[in-house]
């Protein structure tokens, strides 16, 4: 089963096409366009023999209204059967420590987008959301993470506290944060198997999902502000899960 989808942009586009070429069904170019960075991706599109059509500023801008295009659109097929689940990757297993990223109840694509591009350069196997209340993998999602989205697993899940308990007893430690918690991020052992909870941009984790934590660490801040970011604070947390694995 396969659903038709679009998506834009240079780096989501490229992405695509070196990922899964077979997936890309046609690609809309700005015919105003003369550049460098279009002259690569049209030499690409070529190379592959992939359908394309030069089309005016104002036909994408239909296409898609209201959104940074950069000139780029392309229609493409997802094939269902490609996800997978959550229990795929873990009896696969991996060269090193599963690392999941766990986001509770994202809505913004924009920060879901940048979650996938610091996921897709921490080496993260997957991100881990509840199919309710949060947002999906959209056009905007995938513009945003720069290719990330189509190098990174996304597993919508219907119950994020039986994923969260499914994890603990397959030997993944649960760590969730929370800007309240003494301990931080860098007093924790991340060098094993693990899964990082993130909350919403509003209200953080759901209580539930708090309760199931194996523990709770917060990301030190030593200024002004009170909240980072969610997609800032997933970076600092994988970057330190990174480096001590690097150091063990």
């Amino acid at each position: 089963m396969s659903e038709k989808k679009i998506i834009y942009g240079f780096h989501s586009i490229t992405s695509r096409i070196r990922l899964d070429v077979n997936s890309v069904k046609e690609i809309y170019l700005d015919e105003s366009r003369n550049d460098a960075r279009m002259n690569d991706l049209l030499k690409l599109i070529k190379l592959h023999n992939i359908n394309y059509h030069l089309s005016s500023k104002n036909r994408l801008d239909g296409m898609i209204p209201n959104s940074k295009h950069q000139g780029v659109i392309a229609n493409i097929i997802e094939n269902k059967q490609k996800y997978i689940t959550v229990e795929d990757i873990v009896e696969e297993g991996a060269k090193e420590p599963l690392l999941f990223l766990i986001l509770d109840g994202i809505e913004d694509p924009h920060n879901l987008g940048a979650c996938f591009r610091v996921a897709d350069a921490m080496g993260v196997h997957a991100i881990i959301c509840p199919k309710d209340n949060a947002v999906g993998v959209n056009a905007t999602v995938r513009k945003v993470a720069c290719g990330g989205a189509e190098s990174v697993p996304f597993i919508a899940v219907t119950n994020i506290g039986r994923t969260i308990r499914y994890l603990k007893e397959n030997g993944l430690f649960v760590i969730g944060t929370d800007g309240e918690t003494r301990k931080n991020i860098y007093q924790e052992n991340l060098s094993g198997p693990i899964a990082i909870v993130l909350g919403s941009e509003g209200k953080g984790m759901r209580r539930l999902t708090r309760e199931l934590c194996d523990t709770l660490v917060s990301i030190p801040m030593l200024g002004q502000v009170e909240s980072l970011n969610v997609s800032v604070a997933s970076g600092i947390c994988l970057s330190e899960i990174r480096r001590q694995r690097t150091l063990s």
